[in-house]
């Protein structure tokens, strides 16, 4: 991998790990669209890291908050609401991980969420804090974001819109999914930290350090910036704009798949 698809990788998954657009399903379009392969799954280990990094930078006040007081509303609901993820990821491995190898549902997958998101940003009133809060509102989040396991369905804009719909204030909205996303990003970083253990690969060995820092620092600084925008667009209703790129890219996506096959 050269330092320049390392750059591509890393600001294509710092900004599509937090826009509601799916890093997912924008990375197996990228490969498919111009032959850029991942890499080492060591590789994909620094990416996720990188933006965790971003999110915890961002979410740092809140996140010493919540390790002084470990037992408070906030933290118990972010455990409860990994709850989901964890069971279906278990009991639906094999079959997740094949949509990806074949990339047949991102057309639908990127329609989908585009329809989740224009639904939310106009579904009711939004006046729950976190307090305002019961046990079933993490969990259903939670099971919001484990449906984003399949490809191009959005981690975060199907979290964002489940508490949305739920009621939740736009800011509280906006905190608790991207806080409920640390032990996601962490997740997929251990499952892909134990296929690496299993092989004995080394990204720095396979890639090299110029690309793998690279990657790392620019997921990161576009992780940042994305935390940051989707706080403000979230907070002013502004959702639905990413429904109309998700509809036109889905679209695209679709023909090539059913029509033209030139990727798919």
């Amino acid at each position: 991998m050269s330092w320049i698809e390392a750059i591509i990788l890393g600001i294509v998954q710092g900004f599509t790990e937090f826009l509601p657009v799916s890093s997912s399903g924008h990375l197996v379009l990228l490969q498919k669209i111009f032959n850029v392969e991942e890499g080492a799954l060591s590789f994909s280990i620094a990416l996720h890291f990188a933006t965790l990094i971003a999110v915890v930078v961002v979410y740092r006040e809140k996140i010493f908050a919540m390790l002084r007081s470990p037992f408070s509303k906030l933290p118990v609901y972010i455990v409860i609401g990994t709850v989901p993820i964890a069971i279906i990821g278990l009991l639906f491995h094999d079959l997740i991980e094949s949509f990806f190898e074949t990339g047949a549902t991102l057309g639908v997958g990127f329609i989908f969420t585009g329809l989740v998101l224009m639904y939310a940003d106009s579904a009711g009133e939004k006046r729950k804090t976190i307090e305002d809060m019961k046990v079933k509102d993490p969990l259903i989040i939670g099971t919001a974001q484990a449906i984003a396991m399949l490809p191009a369905v959005s981690r975060s804009g199907m979290t964002i819109s489940g508490a949305l719909m739920l009621g939740i204030e736009r800011k509280t909205a906006a905190d608790y999914a991207f806080l409920l996303s640390i032990p996601a990003i962490l997740a997929a970083a251990a499952k892909d930290l134990y296929k690496v253990i299993k092989t004995g690969e080394s990204a720095l060995n396979t890639i090299g350090v110029l690309p793998v820092a690279l990657g790392m620092l620019f997921a990161a600084v576009s992780g940042f910036i994305a935390v940051k925008a989707m706080i403000s667009l979230i907070q002013r209703g502004k959702l639905r704009y990413f429904s109309y790129y998700l509809w036109g890219l889905g679209a695209l996506v679709l023909l090539d798949q059913l029509v033209f096959h030139v990727f798919f």
